[in-house]
């Protein structure tokens, strides 16, 4: 029996009717992969924010100066290589001869001088490299030249890092745009262009290979290797409604589908036509985030005590079907499927509600209003919204859900205001475990205060262990530094951590090539 997409093609071969090449097959016409991301794509500038969504955009877009193998180990990217003076004061990365804007210009030392500079004024690791750094700077059309005040031995994992706002490249006068805007116009380097005049939010983004990318020459691994597109064409079907995305997927409407819910999945491993593929071995690290700047998670003691009740079964049941071998257990606040992470709460997680009642009392909450923002297009936080909110009004929290999209909760979560005057308290998010891997990456634990990420949390002897960590050249002496950070993150409980849990997508069988990372990547698939 003909389902509706061969149909179609059955159809247009009798007629003579001209149709965009699907996946696998050989014509002329101009080839074409249809796509449904995880959710809308409101932000275009993937340094500016950490969302999935953003990153996975950028990474069409732009390039990077070095990127990361399976083994998440830096590698060249944009760059040729680098050398560092033996005082370790001084590094200069040469670029890749040949190496273009999409607007045609040379892609020069200057401008990547300047995307790192204001990268670096972003991004967590960014922060850290920054404090360290006295100059970001061209020493010739095609070396940048980074003047640092004291070692930083982990430079090139922090401008090669997969995902949350990696430090990707722009020309000059997009780089030079005020770190606190983000950058509307979208030029870059990377494998395909972005079509601004087909860019609708909510409905449609589109992509078109830009001829010009020369790919190198290793194979594709995760964020680094050979970047070769075989599509003319990428485009974006934003659906947020689950049901609807496997159903467009079963009937050929799309050909790749990032996320499949778990109670869907059935239906898709009886289709046939249809593959599924797991995304990022290493799992994705869920979390309930406080705003630790605003009453009433400002206080460190009501955050401790919703961490003192949290059971990550029901959460991690609530987005995985209650399927056992999608999720497991991390008592952590670094995902436990990366190396040096503790699988200990000190003591911080009992599960008891009885204990998170009294830790409540003593806090000292006089029934301040708890705003959760709640993105209800966001398969795999939807349901934590709902479970958290039950949670926290059976410890006597004033809570209020507020239904939004994710384009609007990355919006909300910019605001530093009382909820009184559209503020928040909580949002729930998901990190690829390689995002957050290393007390440098994890902008959940970052004391960094007004600068750090959202929720803004303030830790001056945790930030003082985190640069030490930066600092050890010992590995020895690194993990034993690692450890202090984890129990101190525990203790202040800027977030609390769900689990850990794996991702499949939704694939037509006809593709193939597609990398496994802490993102969708489009290159190498065919």
């Amino acid at each position: 029996m003909l389902n509706r997409r061969d149909f179609l093609w059955a159809a247009a071969a009798l007629t003579g009717t001209a149709i965009v090449a699907r996946p696998g097959w050989s014509q002329t016409e101009t080839r074409v992969l249809r796509f449904v991301p995880q959710a809308n794509l409101s932000i275009l500038d993937p340094v500016f924010t950490t969302a999935a969504v953003s990153v996975t955009h950028g990474y069409l877009v732009f390039d990077t100066l070095y990127g990361v193998d399976n083994d998440l180990q830096p590698q060249p990217q944009m760059a040729e290589g680098a050398v560092v003076s033996d005082d370790g004061l001084e590094w200069l990365i040469t670029l890749r001869d040949g190496l273009t804007w999409h607007d045609g210009s040379p892609v020069t030392a200057e401008d990547c001088a300047a995307s790192l500079d204001r990268w670096s004024q972003r991004d967590t690791f960014g922060q850290s490299l920054r404090a360290a750094t006295e100059a970001f700077e061209a020493a010739d059309e095609r070396t940048i030249r980074i003047r640092l005040s004291r070692p930083f031995p982990h430079l090139l994992a922090a401008i090669g890092k997969p995902h949350s706002s990696p430090a990707m490249m722009m020309p000059l006068r997009l780089a030079q745009t005020p770190p606190t805007e983000a950058v509307t116009e979208m030029v870059g380097s990377g494998p395909y262009r972005f079509v601004a005049e087909e860019y609708v939010s909510g409905s449609r983004v589109v992509y078109e290979k830009f001829e010009g990318y020369v790919p190198r020459q290793e194979p594709a691994a995760w964020s680094a290797g050979g970047k070769v597109a075989h599509f003319d064409r990428i485009e974006w079907h934003i659906i947020p409604d689950a049901a609807s995305a496997t159903a467009a997927l079963q009937n050929g409407e799309v050909d790749w589908l990032e996320i499949v819910m778990p109670d869907l999945r059935p239906l898709l491993d009886a289709a046939p036509g249809v593959t599924i593929q797991k995304q990022d071995p290493t799992g994705f690290a869920a979390y309930i985030r406080f705003n630790s700047h605003v009453p009433p998670f400002d206080n460190v003691k009501l955050r401790q005590a919703v961490l003192a009740a949290v059971d990550q079964s029901a959460y991690m049941a609530s987005i995985t079907g209650g399927d056992p071998e999608s999720w497991q257990e991390c008592r952590s606040m670094f995902p436990v499927t990366m190396p040096g992470v503790l699988d200990d709460d000190f003591g911080m997680m009992p599960g008891d509600l009885d204990h998170a009642r009294k830790l409540v009392e003593e806090s000292g909450y006089a029934g301040e209003k708890v705003v959760i923002l709640h993105p209800t297009d966001m398969v795999n936080l939807a349901p934590h919204g709902l479970l958290t909110a039950d949670l926290l009004k059976k410890l006597g929290l004033n809570v209020e859900l507020q239904a939004m999209d994710w384009g609007t909760v990355t919006q909300r979560r910019q605001s530093k205001e009382p909820v009184e005057n559209g503020g928040w308290s909580i949002f729930h998010t998901n990190w690829p475990s390689a995002s957050i891997s290393n007390p440098a990456t994890n902008a959940n634990i970052r004391g960094q205060g007004a600068e750090g990420w959202f929720g803004w949390y303030d830790d001056p002897e945790l930030e003082a262990a985190v640069t030490e960590w930066l600092s050890a050249s010992d590995p020895a002496e690194g993990q034993k530094v690692f450890e202090t950070v984890q129990k101190l993150a525990m203790q202040g409980a800027p977030v609390i951590p769900l689990g850990v849990f794996y991702v499949n997508s939704g694939l037509d069988a006809s593709l193939s090539g597609v990398v496994p990372g802490s993102a969708s990547f489009f290159w190498n698939v065919s």
